[in-house]
């Protein structure tokens, strides 16, 4: 993806909030995204 909208943090009634946007390289330095812990991993 070119940018993403990572919507959390959990799902259900614990989501629907706008934890993080951007291109991936942004998003793995937000420290409230669950996805961006999963792309570090991914990306490095």
């Amino acid at each position: 993806a070119d940018y993403i909208i990572d919507l959390g943090p959990e799902g259900g009634e614990e989501g629907g909030r706008i934890v993080a946007k951007g291109t991936p390289e942004e998003i793995v330095h937000n420290k409230n995204s669950f996805t961006g812990e999963y792309l570090k991993k991914v990306l490095n």
